[in-house]
């Protein structure tokens, strides 16, 4: 019999907060984290909204002289992998060292440093590079540093798979506890790509919403009025833990994982698979894994960009998936927090954690005018409670990588 795998903590910052308690406070409010552009001049882009963390202080994580040796990327996972470690109260000690793992991701990296570094190069010459330009950059060094910081020897990973990168952090990280190759993975995802070289990417690609004079309104699933999606930036870190280690100690327990599934749509590299078919195989993949039925699921935290076709393909997986007659409730937090990248899937595992916690499913925000192709219960607007036993959460990102994970509520 396969380990049971539980999560003892949880890190979250957003634009919408810097901690689980304001995020979730906020979430519930449905509360718009983006605004005008504040990180570089917007002026000569297309798209000058972004959902920016706000009021965030590395020096309160990092010392000072290491800060400029850190993409923004791993300062954000530093803290949110505090506040996941303060919650579930794990000391690492030597003797179980070996025994705690980290696996955290990264869609793109350093892109701050990365421009820094070139500007840096362009100006002064290869002399002026910065040593530590490699490490403050590469995807891998957010779980570097905080297994560092916590010393964890356990397996060290990082995921890069686009925007599905940290819910495949959490999904592996489940199975590397099911498999007893650790009792504890402190995992998710990262990011902090709203520079110019990340907005002017997705904008010259026309995949970014240029609703410029309303930011809080831009972001808009299932809306016949979407544009696009709105780049966030943040950091979503759980810690997994092994049910009778978790026991042992006296941790708190937030919910259990129970079903993680992959797949791709080996289709285009952008745009999804024709009927949402990827993503309907990986949902059915993440409940075999469970062994659970679709008639368990009463909620889907889903990847709910604001495309014009990445809602309407995911509206048609979930119907495919759960019967087209189905009343499952269905919302994008996005609609809130902007697009994490890569770091969405953590971010948004832990906001499904909590609304089975609180049993409140949260809203998508902004939809004023439903697409009449996208017919599902999205909670529009308000926040309402329900009953909620079983949720899942939807990542699915460029080159067809897809990713789904399933959590239960926590009684016991």
């Amino acid at each position: 019999m396969a380990r049971r795998v539980v999560v003892t903590g949880l890190g979250l910052i957003c634009a919408v907060g810097n901690n689980s308690v304001e995020i979730w406070k906020n979430i519930v409010a449905g509360k718009s984290g983006v605004s005008k552009i504040t990180h570089f001049d917007p002026a000569n882009f297309a798209c000058q909204i972004a959902a920016e963390v706000k009021g965030f202080d590395p020096l309160n994580f990092v010392e000072k002289k290491e800060v400029k040796k850190m993409g923004r990327f791993i300062h954000l996972a530093l803290a949110a992998a505090d506040e996941a470690m303060k919650m579930c109260g794990l000391q690492v000690t030597p003797e179980m060292a070996e025994r705690v793992g980290v696996h955290i991701g990264s869609g793109i990296g350093g892109f701050d440093i990365i421009e820094r570094e070139h500007e840096t190069l362009l100006k002064g010459g290869p002399r002026k590079i910065s040593p530590f330009f490699i490490p403050a950059s590469i995807v891998n060094l957010a779980a570097g540093h905080v297994s560092i910081r916590y010393g964890a020897k356990g397996p060290n990973e990082a995921t890069c798979t686009a925007c599905t990168t940290s819910a495949h952090a959490v999904g592996d990280a489940y199975k590397i506890i099911q498999r007893c190759d650790a009792d504890v993975m402190i995992a998710g995802g990262t990011e902090a790509a709203i520079t110019p070289m990340g907005v002017g990417g997705f904008a010259a690609m026309r995949a970014l919403s240029t609703r410029n004079d309303a930011p809080e309104k831009a972001s808009r699933p299932w809306d016949l009025g979407r544009d696009g999606f709105v780049m966030g930036e943040g950091s979503g870190i759980l810690v997994l833990e092994e049910l009778e280690h978790a026991r042992k100690r006296g941790a708190p327990i937030l919910a259990e994982i129970i079903g993680y599934g992959m797949g791709a749509d080996a289709y285009h590299i952008t745009q999804p698979a024709e009927g949402g078919e990827g993503g309907h195989r990986v949902m059915v993949n993440a409940l075999r894994d469970a062994g659970i039925s679709p008639s368990d699921v009463q909620y889907v935290n889903a990847h709910g960009t604001s495309t014009p076709i990445g809602d309407l393909l995911e509206t048609q997986a979930i119907k495919k998936t759960f019967g087209g007659d189905s009343k499952i409730a269905v919302s994008s937090t996005k609609s809130m927090t902007g697009h994490l990248l890569g770091g969405a899937g953590g971010l948004e595992a832990g906001i499904t954690i909590l609304a089975l916690r609180d049993q409140i499913l949260p809203p998508t925000i902004n939809l004023e005018n439903p697409d009449p192709e996208c017919d599902l219960d999205y909670v529009p607007n308000v926040a309402r409670k329900a009953p909620l036993e079983i949720a899942l959460s939807n990542s699915f990102g460029f080159g067809g990588t897809n990713g789904c994970l399933i959590f239960r509520r926590w009684t016991d």
